[in-house]
């Protein structure tokens, strides 16, 4: 008699969404088992050989898809700025906004204000609404502080996040996001003390996974996120970088050349700086809600991504100034109608690509022996669905690490 497979849980009743190589991947009832965890065998449910579990789980249909992955967020900060949104409705710029003092300068000065309580909570409010739609990973920066005591104290509460809750999050330490007021007209002297003493401090205390810079005429220059990247680098630390957003300066030529897990934006890239990722594997994060919020007319673009075969990811960007989204799901359809990604290129850019971006593929986001048991069942009849239904939440079953959340 063949011995007995031991499982802590077998969940069946739906196709399986697999992700695999970005592709549906679709296995049609479906099981997975799962152990200690991770997903210890999937496939067509009449494969499963002898075992035994302690719990079994039909979904009754539908179908199940890895667990969605938030890669590029801002969820931790103080304030709100519903008023900039008035001011750019009656032909305001950002540029111009932030010119006047508005902008990320507005959400610093709330944010040094704030104690690490009332960002928490505050933070909370708007994680639940993601996780709700299936996020079970999330990355969140700092760069509303830009003092020492004020960046490591964002970090410090997305690390409490991920104490308080069932999910996976990540860190990106993003001091170069903006030039602090007190340095006016001293960029040069800012980055020198983010290279010299704040990222020492941020990569002894444990706070950082990655590290950002904001590569953009209002912020800092190429040369300038360089020394960033030189010396995050000597630290050990991976890198992310916001680049070409209001014009093309290389700065996802310059990440892709440190070998970055991703470059992010992108409206004004090009051929030549989609070459470059591709040869670095540089996944290029495509931030939807930002462009719709601005109502830009330069689109990323996605045609030099697909020839180069550069992985996409998209994120919700959620932060108060010009992506104010707590729903990854609406990204999706985002996604589709404005970038013209295709809805199974959506959907691997909140799962697969996305884990790319932050360098937890390993882990997590596909459905895959030795993963993550991070997966969620949706009640509708293709994954095209997700992208297709615009607003409101779907009803769905969120499992992490193999318990229902």
């Amino acid at each position: 008699m063949p011995v007995s497979v031991q499982y802590d849980s077998v969940w069946t009743g739906a196709t399986l969404v697999t992700l695999q190589e970005g592709r549906y991947s679709a296995i049609p009832d479906g099981a997975i088992a799962v152990r200690d965890g991770r997903i210890a065998w999937l496939g067509p449910r009449q494969a499963l050989g002898p075992h035994d579990a302690r719990e079994y789980q039909d979904v009754g249909g539908g179908i199940i898809t890895p667990g969605l992955i938030d890669c590029h967020t801002h969820l931790v900060f103080g304030g709100d700025r519903s008023r900039e949104f008035e001011q750019r409705l009656s032909g305001v710029s950002y540029s111009e906004i932030a010119a006047a003092g508005g902008g990320i300068l507005s959400t610093v000065r709330a944010t040094r204000d704030a104690d690490e309580d009332h960002l928490l909570a505050a933070a909370e409010q708007r994680l639940a609404l993601l996780m709700a739609e299936g996020v079970t990973c999330i990355e969140i920066k700092s760069g509303y502080g830009l003092t020492l005591d004020s960046e490591m104290k964002m970090l410090r509460v997305a690390r409490r996040l991920a104490e308080r809750h069932p999910i996976d999050i990540k860190t990106s330490f993003l001091a170069a996001h903006a030039l602090p007021p007190e340095y006016h007209g001293r960029a040069d002297d800012y980055i020198t003390l983010i290279c010299e003493e704040w990222l020492p401090a941020v990569a002894a205390a444990g706070l950082a996974d990655a590290v950002d810079g904001f590569c953009e005429h209002l912020a800092f220059s190429p040369a300038q996120i360089t020394r960033v990247f030189e010396a995050a680098t000597r630290l050990g630390l991976p890198l992310k970088l916001h680049a070409e957003q209001l014009s093309s300066l290389g700065g996802s030529t310059l990440a892709a050349r440190f070998g970055a897990l991703s470059a992010d934006h992108l409206e004004y890239a090009t051929a030549d700086d989609a070459r470059a990722m591709a040869a670095a594997g540089t996944v290029a994060v495509l931030l939807p809600g930002a462009c719709y919020l601005l109502r830009e007319s330069q689109m990323p673009p996605v045609a030099h991504f697909r020839q180069q075969g550069v992985k996409m990811a998209l994120a919700s960007d959620s932060n108060p100034g010009t992506s104010p989204a707590c729903s990854l799901r609406l990204m999706l359809n985002m996604g589709c109608t404005l970038f013209h990604l295709t809805p199974e290129e959506a959907l691997a850019g909140v799962t697969l690509h996305a884990a790319h971006a932050l360098g937890v593929a390993p882990e997590q986001g596909s459905l895959a022996v030795g993963k993550w048991a991070n997966f969620v069942h949706w009640p509708v009849a293709a994954p095209a669905e997700l992208a297709y239904w615009l607003g409101g939440q779907l009803p769905c079953t969120v499992i992490y690490r193999g318990r229902r959340r």
